[in-house]
């Protein structure tokens, strides 16, 4: 297993930032001859962190690694900030742009992955699950699949938020630099619901989408607006819950499970 940090200048952020990976490309004959996943080629997975979090979590809170050697799949960890993983006007601030289209094209590059749609999966969980459903669905020409856990879908909680308010996470000023204007963040591109239905106007392919949350996480009720929303719009997706709260035990379990469905998806 091939693991490590490495850090390149990024013109979306303007600025060096790190990536962390595991790649399976020295997994023991002896192991991968009994695995099916590896009489294929390595498919990828870029997984994105929560709120607060950064490029590491996915390897010491998470299981990238374990991922990696049980489905020969190169797992691929960036850093956002607290910035739900979407562009802004301002000079290097274009997190959409950096997590859906710069680190892919680099990482291929760099590691010599596949370039193929089908070989290529987006994931995240809290605030990276929001950020992995937003970045499916602005480059559906480049995931071939969605997996969102536990996902801080805020959009219609900070809806209409004003100056001197906020919520237990952040205040005002934060959602309103990250989101744009609060006023009309529900018909911004800002929201999936709407890169969802401009691709579904449009004929386009778009992403199967995995969706799990705990039955005890906060973001339940935000969910289950998502849930809603696909089912409504007879959407490719599958959304699962049980036990648990927005915690690491949670995520770990169900992340497999995600990865499962997603390349078993025809």
């Amino acid at each position: 297993m091939a693991t490590g940090t490495l850090r390149f200048y990024s013109i979306s952020q303007m600025g060096q930032v790190n990536i962390s990976y595991a790649i399976p490309n020295d997994v023991p004959p002896m192991m991968a001859e009994a695995n099916p996943h590896f009489k294929r080629p390595m498919k990828t997975l870029y997984l994105l962190h929560g709120y607060s979090g950064n490029e590491s979590d996915w390897l010491y809170n998470g299981i990238a690694d374990d991922i990696a050697s049980a489905y020969n799949m190169a797992v691929i960890m960036i850093t956002g900030g607290n910035n739900f993983y979407l562009n802004r006007k301002a000079t290097g601030c274009q997190f959409c742009t950096y997590a859906g289209k710069e680190v892919v094209e680099y990482t291929r590059k760099l590691f010599g992955l596949s370039d193929k749609k089908e070989d290529t999966f987006i994931g995240g969980l809290s605030m990276g699950g929001f950020g992995a459903l937003h970045t499916g669905l602005a480059f559906p020409e480049t995931f071939g699949g969605i997996i969102a856990l536990s996902s801080a879908l805020i959009i219609h909680e900070i809806a209409g938020m004003k100056e001197g308010e906020g919520n237990e996470v952040a205040n005002y000023e934060y959602y309103h630099e990250v989101f744009g204007d609060l006023t009309k963040v529900e018909e911004s591109d800002n929201n999936p619901e709407v890169l969802y239905t401009k691709l579904k106007e449009s004929g386009a392919e778009i992403p199967p989408v995995y969706m799990a949350i705990g039955t005890e996480d906060f973001l339940y009720e935000n969910n289950q607006i998502m849930r809603k929303f696909f089912e409504e719009n007879n959407a490719d997706f599958i959304y699962e819950e049980g036990p648990g709260i927005h915690d690491w035990k949670f995520w770990n379990a169900y992340i497999t499970k995600g990865v499962e469905w997603i390349l078993a998806h025809k």
